[in-house]
């Protein structure tokens, strides 16, 4: 972006703002991270007010500020635009540069896999286009728009994540976005607290399609019974559907991974045999979505074939990590039972190495069906296949009395608050034919563990 402050002022219906020429280059809302030419923002909390850092922002490097009416002593000698409320500016300014911005804008949400999913359709096109994604976890109100605001003027593709907690936040994230086409990546359990059934999580994940562009398409996981049921109420959405079920748009079967990824087949849309460097049947699902998008942006099936084998994932998802002879799979980032169950079954099923090995950790967030939905992770762990299960948090707790039944006390561990007992059954019983599947909310830090027994 290369504004000035007359141009911001405009977006903000702001008149008589004082320097006008001067031209910023970006958006930071944190003085530790600022650059050169960055419009910084500050933001009024019970604990810190951002205003005392605005002049140390400037020493960093930042070109202007915002500074809010009702805060007293604004800095004269500084180029400052004045506002009632920097998130609501944030979010007009952001909407008034995506409106002039020329860029293929693509939003994606769902229970499970968004930044994966993100992931993959961002490295698929950046052979053929300039892309820009969403960065970390910037995808709520705050994010988003600083994520629009960071955009290069040429930039051609913008992917966009879009979360969630309740009702009305996607429709406010796709209404400013007004993506050209939307991703669904799946409904799952995640904020079932807030959202109070599965039907209401499918509901919330649905308002991505109040921002869809008028000749939008919308991407969706055709499996999902509750997506269908939404979809035949909007028969004029054009809508393309993935998965597993005869009949979609583009269906994958035939899913074999080693350790390098997954080879897959696909019928349907796009016709043939592909690899990405991911591991996980779930995975495969979210490269579907990358593909369709990526056929409908132009590209050709070689195309799409070449770059799904550079794709490259965020970190602590289903992420192959050697430690000595042990081979890691870390997926600790997020989970729920969705996600869980289909990691899961992907060490069940996978032949990359003989000795499994299952490090789980609490799924949070889940509301008054915690405890159904940790013990229900049993019935996907093979003890026929699984050598040890290794348990942590309180809430798996349930989890290890479900299984006390199906594996010896000496295979199976579990740990409420220390990794120590975890660790030490790692480094005293994991050989150079272990696998070691790593998962939990984020909250649990399980990656911790790994670190640990790489010392």
């Amino acid at each position: 972006m290369k504004k000035n402050l007359q141009q911001l002022a405009n977006w903000l219906n702001i008149e008589n703002q004082a320097f006008p020429e001067t031209v910023v280059t970006g958006i930071s809302i944190d003085t530790r991270t600022i650059e050169q030419g960055d419009l910084f923002i500050p933001f009024r909390g019970e604990a810190v007010n951002g205003h005392r850092f605005v002049e140390q922002a400037f020493e960093k490097g930042a070109a202007a500020a915002l500074w809010m009416n009702d805060e007293p002593n604004p800095p004269q000698h500084l180029p400052l635009i004045f506002v009632d409320n920097p998130e609501i500016a944030l979010q007009e300014m952001a909407k008034g540069y995506r409106n002039e911005h020329k860029a293929t804008f693509i939003g994606i949400t769902g229970s499970n896999g968004k930044t994966s999913s993100k992931d993959i359709l961002a490295s698929s096109l950046a052979p053929y286009y300039k892309v820009q994604k969403t960065i970390g976890n910037f995808n709520n109100q705050l994010g988003l728009p600083i994520t629009i605001l960071q955009l290069d003027e040429d930039t051609e593709i913008s992917v966009l994540e879009m979360g969630m907690s309740g009702f009305g936040e996607i429709e406010f994230l796709t209404k400013l976005a007004r993506p050209h086409y939307a991703i669904i990546t799946n409904i799952g359990e995640a904020h079932m607290q807030d959202l109070g059934s599965r039907e209401g999580i499918a509901q919330a994940k649905f308002e991505i399609i109040q921002g869809l562009d008028d000749n939008g398409v919308l991407f969706f996981d055709g499996d999902e019974p509750l997506l269908q049921n939404l979809i035949t109420k909007q028969p004029t959405l054009s809508t393309q559907s993935v998965g597993f079920t005869q009949g979609l748009d583009l269906v994958a079967s035939n899913i074999v991974a080693n350790a390098e990824g997954s080879n897959f087949h696909v019928e349907g849309t796009i016709d043939g045999d592909f690899f990405i460097s991911v591991l996980g049947e779930h995975q495969v699902k979210n490269t579907l979505n990358a593909m369709l998008v990526s056929k409908a942006l132009g590209l050709t099936d070689e195309q799409i074939r070449a770059a799904l084998k550079q794709v490259v994932l965020t970190d602590m998802r289903m992420q192959l990590i050697p430690v000595g002879d042990v081979l890691f799979i870390n997926d600790a980032y997020n989970a729920a039972p969705t996600s869980m169950h289909a990691a899961v079954q992907f060490v069940n099923q996978t032949s990359i190495r003989g000795d499994k090995w299952l490090v789980l950790g609490d799924m949070l967030e889940l509301g008054d069906d915690e405890q159904q939905m940790h013990e229900e992770i049993a019935q996907h762990i093979d003890s026929d296949v699984v050598s040890y299960v290794c348990l942590y948090g309180p809430r798996m707790k349930w989890l290890y009395e479900k299984l006390q039944g199906q594996f010896n006390s000496e295979l199976l561990v579990y740990s409420e608050a220390d990794y120590a007992p975890i660790i030490e059954t790692i480094k005293q019983y994991a050989t150079n034919d272990t696998l070691i599947l790593v998962k939990g909310s984020r909250g649990m830090k399980l990656e911790t563990i790994i670190q640990n027994v790489a010392q």
